[in-house]
């Protein structure tokens, strides 16, 4: 799709489709047709007839603040959940904003905060909150050969446990930035988005092999709670299954809303899969350590 289409296609309204969500996006600000021109230009386009999960703005306030102070906002279907942020912000508010979207509405699912991957017919959960290096690993094991499900949530079907993958742009903060770049030559990042409250960060785009003949619907085998650690040697410990329980519950987005259910579904989760605490340094040697884990 050439930058003209895609222009044209934002401002009517581009829909498009990430795992099982459709989504509809609609803005004429630079910084998204950019966004999505280096980011998005793989993913799967929909017709006017197929369902939309999420109507999604990101457009200017007014005229006037375009010139002044210019400020970007967020809305979906017509409701702004949150305050504007600077114009320059758009691309990343775009991708908070849908975060904010998938685990506001999406309660058929147990959610967890974590990143997902897959190889071999594996599924990692890679469970942990913001600076825990959840998603510098992610973003290594991505470049490494695995497949992304998603970096920003676990969907855990509450019928069946299996997993459904969301695999969109891995955001990257600050020190991380340079460590991918430096970790992979293939790696291509989106425009760096500078001062925002966490930081100058950038996304990470998904390799196309994670966006074809995914299936989307499989059961986790592992779960590998990451914490970076410098000057660490890099250590697996195995957790006890009342452990990881409690860790999932600690980040999980829905859990007490579900009651009884979120308790089985996890429990189901919990009851299949080798848990580990994982501290590390080096990204090669907890790439490597969670190969030879795959292995076994």
């Amino acid at each position: 799709m050439s930058q003209f289409e895609l222009r044209n296609r934002l401002a009517d309204g581009l829909r498009f489709k990430v795992g099982n969500v459709h989504i509809s996006i609609s803005s004429t600000i630079p910084e998204v047709v950019e966004h999505f021109e280096a980011l998005y230009c793989s993913y799967e386009l929909l017709d006017k007839s197929e369902f939309i999960d999420f109507y999604i703005q990101v457009l200017a306030p007014s005229i006037f603040r375009r010139f002044f102070r210019p400020q970007v906002n967020f809305s979906f279907d017509g409701f702004f959940p949150f305050k504007p942020l600077p114009y320059s912000q758009a691309a990343a508010m775009f991708e908070w904003g849908l975060n904010w979207c998938i685990t506001t509405h999406s309660h058929q699912y147990l959610m967890i905060h974590s990143s997902i991957v897959e190889k071999n017919g594996e599924i990692l959960i890679l469970p942990g909150a913001s600076g825990k290096g959840k998603s510098t690993l992610c973003a290594a094991l991505v470049c490494s050969g695995w497949r992304l499900y998603s970096d920003e949530m676990a969907l855990i079907a509450i019928e069946n446990g299996k997993i459904f993958a969301v695999p969109r742009p891995i955001s990257l903060k600050n020190q991380s930035l340079n460590i991918i770049q430096n970790f992979s030559n293939d790696v291509v990042f989106g425009s760096t988005v500078t001062n925002t409250a966490k930081g100058d960060l950038a996304f990470m785009k998904v390799p196309e092999q994670s966006l074809e003949g995914i299936s989307g619907d499989a059961i986790p085998s592992k779960i590998i709670f990451p914490f970076y650690k410098g000057k660490s040697a890099t250590h697996f410990q195995a957790v006890s299954k009342g452990t990881a329980f409690m860790q999932m519950i600690e980040n999980s987005f829905n859990y007490n809303a579900l009651g009884k259910t979120g308790f089985e579904v996890l429990s189901k989760i919990i009851e299949n899969c080798d848990c580990f605490n994982l501290t590390y340094d080096s990204l090669e040697e907890a790439v490597s350590g969670i190969n030879r884990l795959g292995e076994k």
